[in-house]
């Protein structure tokens, strides 16, 4: 019988346990241990070589400050935040390329870890300890663990789905009374509600759809509302989702597969949505794995998948995660998501993006505007969506679907869809590159 009264330890006992050269997983955002990250600092100068391995770090915790994590840890990360990006320079913080349903399952890494914590709730209705935002790749990173730690508090959500560890195969324990890292909601502006109210028009009452976070996808959530009986497959469970679900636009009525349900791999957002969330039966947490395989996605008619990227060049590959070489977040679950809506019956995929970027010269102070929509990505760009997975793009200035069409007749539409004061640039590109005569 579970006992749970001895599986508690303090802070101190569990950095304890930690050694030279271990490996400690922590879960993906909101689902970070706020106690635990926040005293790792304190282990500094009596270990060496121990690697943190996360995906969208939330806690910025004193262990992430440049002299800790250059005497003692290594970073390994998923999806990189400003503070890894701070980082970058070290040596000691490494991106780990990877779609997000490939995230827990074992054959996926070198090593197993050392240590495993993940933000949980405390004991529910049915007597299990649920992680609070999700299981990305909580539970099956945990089962290679040598230890298996729950930072548990009673002010995390507790969530319906499978989210938990076997009672008896959890280690330890420590309380703290952390809420999970919040994300703070993007108002969105001019550009985004013009590609907000675009990307409405491309979907229709009844289909299940999946939207991340940022401007981009809030104004989309905003221009959802006239819609009826949407359903929810997701990724990551937001406030915009929330919101709909409120608004009554949310039913998930018309889904194939868990009929009445909103399923996500994990959530992120305001203590509002944390509150929303906890014991709510409309809501379901599944496994990374599982949530993100495409083959899974497709089981649900009219599948759209919503997704945002950095640059698109010609031929339609989609740099969604960093500028150049430099890592600014991650692949997470976009060709994921993409592939398993186009595989659905009547889905479809949308990226969208700004048609520009402006920058201020450091030098000169002036404004910079330069097209998103390039002749050839940067050098380093990471691919994150390939050419052969793309399908709607969409700017401020329009919408064209890309899937089943040449390269020639890609620059041609994306072009199209481009600032005006960038097309003449992109088709003498396209001449010189032969794309076009």
């Amino acid at each position: 019988m579970f006992d749970y009264k001895s599986k508690v330890i303090s802070v101190d006992q569990a950095l304890d346990l930690i050694e030279d050269g271990d490996l400690i997983t922590v879960g993906l955002g909101a689902n970070e241990p706020p106690a635990f990250l926040s005293n790792l600092h304190r282990i500094v100068g009596s270990v060496k070589d121990v690697t943190i391995s996360n995906c969208l770090p939330l806690v910025e915790g004193d262990y992430l400050k440049e002299e800790n994590v250059a005497s003692t840890f290594y970073i390994d990360s998923w999806f990189s935040t400003p503070p890894l990006r701070k980082l970058s320079h070290t040596g000691r913080v490494s991106y780990i390329p990877n779609n997000l349903h490939f995230a827990g399952i074992k054959r996926n890494f070198h090593r197993p870890s050392a240590i495993d914590i993940s933000l949980a709730s405390t004991p529910g209705p049915d007597g299990l300890i649920r992680f609070a935002c999700g299981n990305t790749y909580e539970e099956k990173i945990g089962e290679r663990a040598k230890y298996r730690i729950l930072e548990v508090s009673p002010n995390a959500p507790w969530c319906y789905g499978q989210n938990y560890f076997d009672l008896d195969e959890i280690d330890y324990i420590i309380e703290s009374d952390a809420a999970p890292c919040t994300i703070g909601s993007v108002a969105p502006n001019e550009k985004d509600l013009a590609i907000g109210k675009i990307i409405a028009e491309l979907v229709n009452d009844g289909d299940c759809i999946q939207v991340g976070i940022g401007g981009i996808p809030n104004a989309v959530c905003q221009s959802l509302y006239e819609k009826k009986d949407l359903g929810i497959h997701t990724e990551m469970m937001t406030t915009g989702i929330m919101d709909l679900m409120k608004a009554g636009v949310v039913t998930n009525a018309r889904k194939q597969v868990d009929v009445g349900k909103t399923v996500f791999a994990f959530a992120a957002g305001s203590p509002e949505m944390y509150e929303f969330m906890d014991h709510n039966k409309d809501l379901w947490t599944g496994r990374g794995e599982e949530v993100n395989d495409p083959y899974v996605i497709a089981r649900n008619d009219n599948q759209v998948s919503i997704n945002t990227t950095v640059e698109v060049d010609l031929t339609g590959q989609c740099c969604s995660e960093s500028i150049g070489t430099l890592q600014i977040s991650g692949s997470g679950g976009q060709a994921d998501t993409a592939i398993g809506a186009q595989n659905s019956e009547g889905g479809r995929s949308i990226i969208a993006l700004y048609s520009t970027n402006e920058r201020k010269n450091r030098e000169t102070g002036e404004v910079e505007v330069t097209s998103k929509i390039v002749p050839t990505l940067r050098p380093g760009a990471g691919v994150t969506l390939s050419r052969n997975d793309v399908d709607w793009v969409v700017t401020e200035y329009g919408a064209v679907r890309l899937r089943g069409t040449t390269v020639r007749e890609r620059c041609q539409l994306l072009a199209s869809i481009a600032h005006p004061d960038f097309r003449d640039g992109l088709f003498a590109a396209a001449r010189e590159f032969g794309y076009l005569v």
